[in-house]
């Protein structure tokens, strides 16, 4: 816990260095894209964040990480908030942190507010809210593509995301080659789900085609990881009575997870499913942006020749089918608990 406090506040204190280093020095963009110098800069302020955190340490000071981690004593917090060290810490950090967002996201009321700009905004707004209902046939027929894609994708999700998620929880990877294969899964698993559906649209796109096939596989991969992940939590936080109930039977390792661990996941598992059939049927009306079938990709045609009636009545279809969805997927939610 002490090493996770060090590194965290490290980190923490490397990036408000970095913060009033940048202020002050205002670098050029060649000397930002100068990754020795830029690696270099950052390895010398995460040491000295290191440093400070244990001078802080050592003075006894409860920094932001001590909080965190719960390496504090309990006196600390009888102080006042504004006398608190990790308070101003953390009120810092979000002040930089929304600072730099600002700078770096060019955000001006000056652009939000133009008299052109908003004028513009004016006459699109007006199309989308005068649908070309002549569009309609097509965009149900578009939608209806879309659903089945995304209920495909997660169907097939299911089963393999089923599997993994005993792989890739820590109470059942006990040993040293299982803890192995374990962290293995656990990174490939990250890497995926760290991918956008969007880029796995264009990859599969170009691997076999555009069109909802390759939407499909984009939202199934996607899925399998993110499914994993909250199976394998779902499995994590089982309760250790059954297991060690069902395991002094002598029952076998297969036998304990589909006897104590599989019944007290079940219901969980089946909720989190029919939620991500709902993100599916969401995420699927994006990808079609990128070439990967059902009604995004009509959405993109009007939208790329600035038909915007069409693109009104497509919005519509889109809002009433994803709302239809999220009111069954609550429904059917609440049913399970």
């Amino acid at each position: 816990m002490k090493s996770r406090k060090i590194v965290f506040d490290a980190i923490l204190f490397c990036f408000l260095l970095c913060v009033v280093t940048a202020a002050l020095f205002a670098p050029s963009e060649e000397q930002w894209l100068n990754l020795p110098l830029l690696f270099s800069a950052v390895a010398v302020f995460f040491a000295l964040g290191a440093v400070i955190s244990l001078l802080l340490k050592n003075l006894g000071i409860v920094t932001l990480g001590d909080i965190l981690f719960k390496t504090s004593p309990v006196h600390a917090h009888d102080k006042a908030w504004y006398r608190r060290f990790w308070m101003w810490q953390l009120l810092i950090s979000l002040a930089a942190a929304l600072l730099v967002s600002l700078v770096k996201t060019e955000f001006s009321f000056f652009e939000l507010f133009n008299e052109d700009g908003f004028a513009g905004a004016i006459r699109l707004f007006k199309g989308l809210l005068d649908p070309n209902w002549d569009v309609l046939p097509r965009a149900v027929l578009n939608i209806i593509e879309t659903i089945f894609m995304a209920f495909l994708a997660t169907t097939l999700a299911i089963p393999v995301a089923f599997v993994l998620s005993f792989f890739c929880a820590k109470n059942i990877m006990k040993g040293p080659w299982t803890r192995s294969i374990y962290f293995v899964l656990r990174t490939l698993l990250n890497i995926t789900r760290s991918i956008e559906a969007l880029i796995w649209a264009i990859i599969f796109s170009v691997w076999v085609g555009i069109g909802p096939f390759a939407g499909m596989l984009a939202l199934m991969i996607h899925s399998v990881a993110s499914l994993a992940k909250q199976y394998s939590e779902m499995v994590e936080a089982a309760e250790e009575g059954p297991i060690e109930a069902i395991e002094s039977t002598g029952a076998n390792k297969l036998q304990t997870i589909w006897y104590a661990i599989v019944p007290q996941v079940l219901l969980p598992y089946i909720s989190f499913t029919v939620y991500r059939w709902d993100i599916n049927v969401r995420m699927a009306t994006i990808i079609g942006l990128v070439g990967g079938g059902g009604i995004g990709t009509m959405l993109v045609q009007y939208q790329g020749q600035a038909m915007w009636r069409e693109v009104g009545c497509i919005i519509v279809v889109i809002a009433v089918v994803v709302w239809a969805l999220d009111q069954a997927s609550a429904v059917i939610r609440e049913a399970l608990k």
